[in-house]
């Protein structure tokens, strides 16, 4: 039994200064002897994927080793220490130096991950992520790395979320100020339309005055008794003259109509009463039938008239307008 222990134990010490510590001192050797420590300070070119399935185990080892040297834990894809290693498990389950290579650098992949997961290239990090898995599936530090990487992916979606409604935010303002802008337009064009009128009015007031003091100076020439018969015949008729727009008010576009970009005209007809103002302001015909007619008689609503004269005093009457709607 002494013999059996002590041929025992005599393997167990040669398999540790024969194979495992040569392969650690190789590890350590190159990399200053730490795992982290940066391979250079240059930025190395990422080397092709290699044919992993057509290695054996001394050509698998021999990668893993260079990957580990050149901190190539686990990316590139294809190429680097972790798939050499876990290949090597692959073909030889029980093989120690792959198994405590994987342990012992395990915490230095996992930073290369959550490097992957800040710089927000997730497809990458998702990759690291399973090889980890792959290598200690049981490892405390996966349920760190997944759950950094879902909160990146959150604030990703919540800023992208965040651009669109800003660009959203962005159009409606451009479309209001767009809409406001047509409506100051057709206020303008309406205020122009009611000024002309009002200038024709007033031409056609001092036109018929003009005419009045002609007829009046043509009687004065006329013998007293022809001009006191005159004065008696005018003292019966008075004054005729038609009802004379005074102050006109703009129609307000109505906001759907704006909103959809719809035009149209709208016919009423009125009364001017004596005092000047509207009454019985009613929608004769429209086109389209409904939208504009509400605007419409509000304006007229407001409008105020020279009232029509009859033998010199104010009468109602009845008057006609169409009133356009235009962007």
């Amino acid at each position: 039994m002494i013999a059996v222990i002590a041929i025992v134990v005599l393997l167990a010490v040669g398999a540790w200064f024969l194979i495992i510590k040569p392969h650690q001192d190789l590890v350590m050797a190159d990399s200053g002897g730490h795992p982290s420590t940066p391979v250079s300070t240059a930025t190395r070119a990422a080397p092709p994927p290699a044919n992993v399935a057509a290695m054996d185990l001394n050509q698998l080892l021999a990668e893993a080793r260079t990957a580990m040297n050149e901190q190539r834990y686990l990316a590139p894809s294809g190429n680097n220490a972790f798939e050499f290693y876990l290949r090597v498990l692959e073909k030889e389950p029980g093989n120690k130096v792959a198994s405590d290579a994987l342990r012992e650098t395990f915490p230095f992949a996992a930073n290369s991950a959550e490097q992957a997961i800040n710089s927000r290239d997730f497809n990458e990090a998702q990759r690291q992520i399973d090889l980890l898995a792959k290598a200690d599936p049981a490892n405390f530090t996966l349920t760190i790395l997944r759950s950094k990487l879902d909160a990146q992916r959150k604030t990703l979606d919540k800023q992208q979320q965040l651009a669109l409604d800003q660009e959203k935010a962005a159009q409606l303002a451009a479309q209001k100020a767009a809409a406001d802008k047509a409506a100051a337009d057709q206020l303008a064009e309406q205020q122009k339309a009611l000024a002309a009128e009002q200038q024709k009015a007033q031409q056609a007031r001092a036109a018929q005055q003009a005419s009045q003091q002609t007829s009046t100076a043509a009687s004065a020439t006329d013998s007293t008794g022809a001009a006191a018969a005159g004065a008696d015949q005018s003292g019966a008729t008075g004054t005729n003259a038609a009802a004379v727009l005074v102050k006109a008010a703009p129609a307000r576009y109505p906001t759907a109509a704006m909103r959809t970009r719809q035009q149209g005209w709208v016919v009423v007809t009125f009364t001017v009463d004596p005092d000047g103002k509207t009454s019985d302001v009613k929608v004769l015909e429209s086109q389209p039938r409904h939208v504009f007619d509400r605007a419409a008689i509000d304006a007229v609503e407001r409008y105020r008239f020279t009232p029509a004269m009859k033998n010199g005093e104010a009468v109602s009457s009845i008057k006609q307008q169409r009133i356009e709607f235009k962007l």
